[in-house]
């Protein structure tokens, strides 16, 4: 990162100024064991609060955490709250024990724009003289709409957001109007108005990273796809050319998170991370040339990977590639402007595999052509390639992308259908109405993620020779031995996993754990549970504790049923959340409550 920064990104004057970045829930959650909410203000019809309070949907967006980073390296004070699970009393006892609050800003997605406006109205009613500022995706294609229908509202930001933000707050500290503000728009009296569109960053290395100031394990390296398919929003946000961190800015952003936070997991989650394939194998190389040892996962497309840049993901600790696939059907894909045949996604699924790297397909139901056969193309591509993992997706038009606006263009939707209805997404089925019962049948049979295919032991053993003492692979060798019934095999593995540096020592006593208990040492398989909590409770940490309480329970060894753990090493399991990245109920910063 570069110490000075741009020059937008420097706030004016030292007038003290309080910030607060928030995420809104998705619709006023009621209290555990309370009722909930009435129509129009709790869940839709056939939803509950569950449905939405873990997952992706909880993670902070990334772009508010950015917003954050300018701030403080302008030397603005900002707090940044995580409030997509928080039950709606406990949101408003936060908002009002707030004081002495500027700005507001808030990101809405299309799933949590009802629970944003509410948000919103609170926060009017308790904070009168604040001025509310809100960006993300959703409102970033429906400025004027937003504005209109929430009148609270004083400003939305459309797109990038980092320079328009930081305008908008030097503006205040010089008590300027915020009018003909590029990338924004703004209430003017009783009139709304539009500026005009911002210049993208054409420097991502200028903006500060949100890893150096808060512990997370997601990064954006890059902004924007190459490619324009119909269902995505991306160019809408973030304009039609890629943009891209440079090598040095993403290790500098590695180191922090590995070093300096403790990370040893991280999520990339740009559109297409191997989009510029030499700048993604040279990060490949600074990787392991700095020596910083974690695992991650990335996004990308099928034409956008070749052999020479798996082995050099492999190598560099990436453990797993997510390909938007979206459809079998050649007809389809190109209705969807896709750009990838299923053909080379096949291909590239084999070369995939010769590096051990676990594959989960993004798919899609619904789109413009779809049939029970178009549908039944998909599954049986699955069933040909099998990925390790798949997840089904219905098509869910979202403002800002040309899916939603052929629609619109056919009279079926407008705007107006998000602020007068209370569905989650606005999800459609384009396909022959005929069929789309049949293929929902199917589909409620497939909810969330989807194992599909695993590698055996001795298909490690076949990649070791293209990975020569990796400690990822070894731990792999581990995990496939026991799902085989081989403990001694597998302890071989794991000792040697430990030698080599494997980066997460909670999993390496979760796996001693496991072999443990396949040789019925429960003692031992107990203390070693213990010990991989010490180190992080990842999930199946926690799932093992619970599987061995119950075992024992039940009678333990006189029960005549052996005890069995779980060592599958799944990237979710791994991973580390807290504040501000996600939910956290520890109380606020005092420095903005009331005392």
């Amino acid at each position: 990162m570069r110490p000075g920064g741009s020059a937008a990104s420097q706030a004016v004057g030292t007038t003290p100024m309080n910030i607060v970045l928030l995420y809104p829930p998705p619709w006023k959650i009621s209290e555990h064991g309370d009722p909930p909410y009435p129509p129009g203000e709790g869940a839709p019809a056939g939803f509950n609060d569950n449905a939405v309070l873990s997952g992706d949907f909880t993670q902070t967006p990334y772009g508010l955490l950015s917003l954050a980073a300018q701030l403080l390296r302008a030397g603005l004070r900002v707090s940044v709250f995580n409030l997509s699970n928080y039950p709606w009393p406990e949101v408003e006892k936060r908002i009002h024990r707030l004081v002495d609050v500027d700005l507001f800003g808030l990101s809405c997605l299309t799933a949590n724009r009802r629970g944003m406006a509410m948000l919103v109205r609170f926060i009017r009613r308790v904070h009168p003289a604040a001025r509310i500022v809100v960006g993300g995706p959703h409102v970033s294609a429906l400025p004027l709409a937003t504005l209109e229908h929430i009148p609270e509202i004083d400003v939305v930001v459309m797109g990038e957001g980092e320079r328009t933000f930081l305008e908008i707050v030097n503006r205040m500290l010089r008590a300027e109007a915020i009018d003909d503000l590029p990338g924004a728009a703004w209430r003017s009296g009783t009139r709304c108005q539009v500026g005009p569109p911002t210049i993208p960053i054409e420097d991502l290395d200028t903006l500060a990273s949100p890893v150096h100031y808060y512990d997370i394990g997601t990064l954006l390296t890059s902004r924007g796809c190459p490619k324009c398919c119909t269902f995505c929003s991306s160019r809408m946000m973030w304009g039609r050319r890629p943009r891209f961190h440079s090598v040095d800015f993403v290790l500098d952003m590695l180191e922090a998170a590995v070093r300096r936070h403790g990370r040893k997991i991280i999520a990339i989650k740009d559109d297409t991370f191997t989009a510029d394939r030499d700048r993604a194998l040279e990060i490949c190389r600074q990787i392991r040339h700095r020596n910083l040892v974690f695992i991650w996962s990335c996004e990308t497309r099928a034409d956008c990977l070749d052999e020479e840049l798996l082995g050099a993901m492999r190598m560099a600790g990436c453990k797993r590639i997510s390909l938007g696939v979206e459809s079998a059907s050649e007809k389809i894909l190109k209705n969807i402007r896709k750009q990838v045949l299923p053909d080379l996604v096949q291909d590239v699924t084999q070369l995939i595999k010769r590096y051990g790297i676990q594959i989960r397909y993004y798919m899609m139901v619904g789109n413009r052509g779809e049939t029970y056969e178009t549908f039944h193309q998909s599954i049986e591509f699955i069933n040909r390639c099998q990925p390790n993992q798949f997840v089904f997706s219905q098509l869910h038009l979202y403002p800002g992308t040309e899916e939603f606006d052929l629609f619109m263009a056919n009279g079926i939707v407008s705007s107006e259908i998000f602020f007068q209805r209370d569905f989650l997404c606005l999800t459609v089925f384009a396909g022959q109405s005929r069929d789309e019962q049949k293929i929902r049948t199917c589909l409620a049979r497939m909810q969330g993620v989807q194992n599909c295919w695993q590698y055996r032991a001795e298909d490690y053993a076949e990649i070791g020779a293209r990975l020569p003492e990796h400690s990822n692979l070894y731990m792999d060798l581990c995990c496939a031995c026991l799902r085989e019934g081989n403990p001694v095999a597998a302890q071989r593995h794991l000792d040697r996993a430990a030698a080599l540096g494997y980066a997460l020592s909670g999993r390496i006593f979760n796996a001693r754990a496991c072999i443990a208990a396949a040789n019925q040492d429960v003692e031992k398989a107990a203390a070693h549970l213990e010990t991989a909590l010490n180190c992080y409770p990842h999930s199946d940490v926690i799932e093992n504790r619970e599987r061995l309480k119950n075992w024992l329970s039940r009678g333990g060894p006189l029960s005549g049923k052996p005890l069995v753990l779980n060592c599958e090493d799944h990237f979710e399991s791994n991973r580390i959340c807290c504040a501000p990245e996600h939910p956290d109920p520890l109380p606020l910063p005092a420095t903005i409550y009331e005392t």
